[in-house]
């Protein structure tokens, strides 16, 4: 058979010379196609329920925030395991399900579990809420905000409120991640003896302050 093939070619160089720049031309054609990602995000189908919870050690986080999560999560459909991390002030608990779940429809799943799970939680504590459809191997770019004469302060603020924000319009953006620089905060500090003058107390305050911005 081998020889048979290599006769025909020898009397058909013509046509084999043809065929191989043929088989060339598609094959380079093809591979300038292809959808081939730097680094293959090989992430499984997960969703990620994160609550902040200020002041709370990593016991009470897990009593109070990351155990009522992953019990209204348990005997949803396709799901495959719930794996959760607890930190001073946050609870991330991962939801995977079965590979070829959509995710959309794992996010839908999880989203109808979130009331149950907002009334298991102490009042205060936290409110659960989903992350972005991302990885940690979906991150794609990184870039840095400089500027002569600016402060860290300064060009954090612009970071924040004015180059994500545009970036977030870009289709297939899903999150911006920022960090470094000085976040510019604002610090209230009470008088008790005008405090008790105008007979105000302290959550009077933090409700004046949350109503404010």
């Amino acid at each position: 058979m081998l020889a048979e093939i290599t006769d025909w070619s020898l009397r058909n160089k013509f046509l084999v010379l043809v065929l191989a720049l043929l088989l060339v031309a598609v094959g380079t054609a093809s591979a300038l196609q292809l959808p081939i990602d730097a680094v293959p995000d090989v992430t499984n189908v997960q969703v990620q329920v994160l609550t902040s919870a200020l002041a709370l050690a990593p016991l009470e986080v897990e009593r109070f925030i990351t155990f009522p999560v992953e019990a209204a999560m348990a005997g949803l459909p396709d799901l495959e395991e719930v794996r959760s991390v607890s930190k001073f002030g946050l609870s991330a608990v991962t939801v995977v399900f079965k590979e070829g779940t959509d995710i959309y429809r794992a996010r839908q799943l999880v989203q109808e579990r979130l009331p149950e799970v907002r009334e298991a939680i102490p009042e205060g504590y936290g409110d659960p809420e989903m992350g972005p459809i991302s990885t940690g191997l979906g991150e794609i770019y990184q870039f840095e905000v400089r500027g002569d004469g600016f402060s860290p302060m300064e060009l954090r603020g612009i970071l924040d409120w004015y180059v994500a924000y545009q970036l977030k319009s870009v289709p297939g953006v899903v999150e911006i991640n920022t960090f470094g620089g000085e976040v510019k905060t604002y610090e209230v500090q009470p008088r008790q003896e005008a405090l008790a003058a105008h007979a105000v107390s302290i959550p009077q305050i933090f409700g004046a302050i949350e109503k404010n911005n």
